[in-house]
């Protein structure tokens, strides 16, 4: 496995680097502070191309392969000084685009995916609900055949882009007695009778990437807003949470690096006691901690792209991935609290939002207790 930069990657990733920095970098604490959406961000993220990555040519995307994104995702964590717009652009990546690039028909590809590619819809991923959490096939969402069609009624809940999506792709029952082989999606636009968006929801971290509610009820979908065979949900889910927390860390890895240089900065610069708190080893110590979280998860993470362009198994590696990036990102965020003390702690710095921020990685895209059952039972525990 050779995870060294190839001399285009390392231009693609000094290119979002030097984007993020220019563009994505406006008033973070007010619009953090108040859950603002940037509407702005994100059509500049499509300009530049950032959610074409993954996407065939044929659809308006580049056609990357998967280091190539990942470098370019690294990038955009790097520059950009908040974590709720490359949260935002890993979550499409890597859960609605992948949907529909691998289960959608062509007519649904050209137009939905193309349509997330140049950034003119942006689309929600509908499988929770309150009552499921980890227990994803657990639905009370139900699709009931009807002639033309499926009427769904249910509620899904914090998903990410529900209060802004312009359609969402949908899991719902059709056939309680197959259970998690009983569940189908759907591609449903918002604006359909009988499907309504709830307003935003406040949450501790991610602030400026709104999530809410989708619910439905009696909403008539035509049998092409299926996605996939009726009953082939599971497969869709499966292969798209896979994709997500294979990768939806990759910005933070990007994140982590430049909270290490920041955090080396601040100590060399920071005196007490007549020297810099570096000089100290319960400063240093911590840093050093940092590094080697960093570098560690990174080479997870570059492993599971690895494997999946091999086209090997992958499932416990994902799982590893999803569960030591969350963990490694909350740690050193608290190390980078301690490091700058008060000024840590206070709003106005920007160090304290990456420990509110990160805790949702400990849940998001399966709890990291689901990754750890993972990781045994593949180990044949």
């Amino acid at each position: 496995m050779n995870f060294g930069w190839t001399d285009e990657q390392q231009r693609r990733r000094d290119e979002a680097i030097a984007f993020a920095v220019e563009q994505l970098n406006d008033d973070l604490i007010a619009r953090n502070r108040d859950g603002v959406w940037s509407p702005e961000a994100w059509k500049a993220c499509a300009q530049f191309g950032l959610f074409g990555t993954t996407v065939p040519t044929a659809y308006g995307g580049r056609g990357d392969d998967l280091l190539t994104t990942i470098a370019v995702l690294e990038g955009i964590g790097y520059g950009c000084r908040e974590n709720g717009l490359p949260f935002a652009i890993n979550s499409q990546l890597w859960s609605t685009q992948p949907a529909l690039a691998k289960f959608g028909n062509e007519e649904q590809k050209q137009t939905y995916l193309r349509r997330l590619v140049d950034g003119s819809a942006i689309g929600a991923f509908g499988i929770t609900e309150v009552d499921t959490g980890s227990d994803s096939y657990n639905l009370a969402t139900t699709a009931t055949r009807v002639d033309g069609g499926y009427r769904l009624t249910g509620t899904k809940a914090y998903i990410t882009f529900a209060p802004i999506a312009d359609f969402a792709v949908v899991f719902a029952v059709t056939d309680p007695d197959l259970g998690k082989w009983g569940i189908t999606a759907f591609v449903v636009d918002t604006g359909t009778d009988g499907f309504t968006i709830e307003p935003v929801e406040e949450k501790m971290g991610l602030r400026t990437t709104p999530f809410g509610k989708l619910t439905f009820e009696e909403c008539f979908v035509p049998e092409s807003s299926r996605l996939g065979a009726d009953g082939g949900g599971m497969a869709i889910f499966t292969k798209a949470m896979e994709s997500e927390r294979s990768y939806i860390f990759a910005s933070q890895v990007g994140r982590m690096e430049r909270q290490i240089e920041e955090c080396v900065a601040y100590a060399n610069e920071r005196t007490a006691f007549g020297r810099p708190i570096g000089k100290n080893q319960a400063v240093s110590n911590r840093i050093a901690n940092m590094m080697v979280r960093l570098e560690t998860g990174r080479n997870l993470l570059y492993k599971v792209a690895w494997l999946e362009e091999q086209g090997k198994p992958l499932l416990k590696e994902a799982a590893m991935a999803k569960l030591y990036l969350s963990e490694c990102f909350v740690q050193s965020s608290i190390d980078a609290i301690c490091i700058h003390g008060a000024k840590g702690y206070a709003t106005e710095f920007e160090v304290e939002r990456d420990l509110r921020d990160g805790i949702g990685g400990l849940i998001y895209s399966g709890t990291n207790d689901v990754q750890r059952n993972i990781v045994t039972q593949v180990s044949g525990l």
